[in-house]
């Protein structure tokens, strides 16, 4: 008898210890390379919430495989970036999702390439990402998006002249002057303005706007600071202008309610009204663990962190699946990814760039944000002219 139990003690040992491995081999560590300091990390931040939402649904939806997010702060910094990503790899983790600003995200996903993981971002929109030759890089977003977007908003609003005031970095150069180009094209008369990232008083360009462009309409391509910054500066001078709009970072509600006095009637690119109701299965699980996990509605820097994690977490669920995790699986499956997200369908081409991404615009009108353009999603009119002062 003392044999017999003994033997059987055994099996449920053996037992418990081949559940307590397979249930570790089931726990997927995925990297978050993410600015959480710095100039960037407002972005950072709200990119993050969507990205530990998107771990929260999958874990409950999945049923096979958990996600376990390991981040590290890039602190907006180039070389920290591509220190974040080697400290990722160290710790194992099979993909990286994450980064914001091109010039951070492309030594980035230089180095993961190069350690043979998947980067997947929506921060980047420079086409040097996806033209130079990257096998592991994957973006949601693009210029050409953002680009339809502000002109489409500029021809419905009639706009005849433009003044750009654009940041020197390689993404928001590449926005700024594709934006001139197709508006020249169109008859629009635009000048140029750029200004250096570290730039923190922009009333000398604002004067310039002021005095000899004397432009129908302002259009800042930059960052959350460089905003601020433009707008505090018009503020003070008053530029004759009857409108103003940004690109990403800034029709957004944390910008509403952290700058209430420089947003109203500013517009700027959204994906969705704010505040939302989303009528689809996989829009309600976001705004539900978004609510949940935050206390708060969720804006557009998380819907797209949402959807690049998501769709990084079921290719490496696929991948798992296959035991190809270590063979290149990751990015095979991404490749193959086509579905319908909350920013619309998503696919992956050759590059890893995603051919169906159209932006909209979005207007700071009240305490919300509605989207004007194209009609055809708007849920207000554009309060035309409108300039926050």
């Amino acid at each position: 008898m003392n044999k017999a139990r003994m033997i059987a003690v055994a099996a449920v040992v053996a037992s418990a210890a081949a559940a307590m491995g397979a249930a570790h081999a089931d726990e997927l560590l995925v990297g978050v390379e993410i600015p959480l300091t710095g100039p960037l990390a407002r972005v950072g931040m709200g990119t993050q919430e969507g990205i530990r939402v998107a771990a929260e649904v999958f874990n409950k939806t999945n049923g096979k495989h958990t996600i376990k997010l390991v981040t590290v702060d890039d602190e907006s910094a180039p070389a920290k970036a591509v220190a974040a990503v080697e400290k990722l790899a160290s710790q194992n983790v099979v993909a990286i999702t994450g980064g914001y600003g091109s010039n951070n995200i492309a030594p980035a996903a230089d180095a993961a390439g190069k350690l043979n993981l998947v980067y997947v971002s929506s921060g980047g929109v420079d086409d040097s990402l996806v033209n130079g030759g990257r096998k592991n890089f994957f973006r949601i977003n693009n210029t050409a998006g953002y680009q339809k977007a502000l002109v489409g908003l500029l021809g419905d609003l009639n706009v005849k002249s433009v003044s750009i005031i654009h940041s020197t970095k390689e993404a928001t150069q590449g926005l700024a002057t594709a934006v001139q180009k197709t508006l020249g094209g169109k008859g629009v008369k635009v000048e140029m303005h750029a200004f250096d990232p570290a730039i923190t008083d922009f009333k000398p360009i604002i004067n310039k706007v002021k005095l000899r462009d004397r432009s129908e309409f302002i259009v800042m391509v930059g960052y959350e600071n460089d905003y601020v910054g433009i707008l505090r500066a018009a503020r003070v001078l008053k530029p004759s202008v009857k409108g103003i709009a940004g690109v990403w970072s800034l029709a957004t509600p944390k910008m509403a309610a952290d700058f209430p006095d420089l947003m109203p009637n500013v517009y700027g690119t959204a994906v969705l009204p704010y505040p939302v109701a989303f009528s689809t299965p996989d829009g309600k699980a976001f705004a539900d663990g978004y609510r949940k996990l935050y206390n708060k509605e969720p804006d557009y820097l998380g819907q797209f962190g949402y959807v690049q994690s998501m769709l990084l977490f079921e290719a490496i669920a696929r991948a798992a699946d296959k035991g190809t995790l270590k063979k290149g699986g990751v990015a095979e499956e991404m490749r193959k990814t086509d579905r319908q997200t909350l920013i619309g369908r998503v696919q992956f081409n050759a590059n890893g760039d995603n051919p169906n991404f159209t932006q909209r615009m979005g207007q700071h009108q009240g305490k919300g944000v509605a989207l004007v353009w194209p009609k055809e999603a708007a849920t207000a009119k554009p309060a035309y002219p409108g300039v926050p002062w």
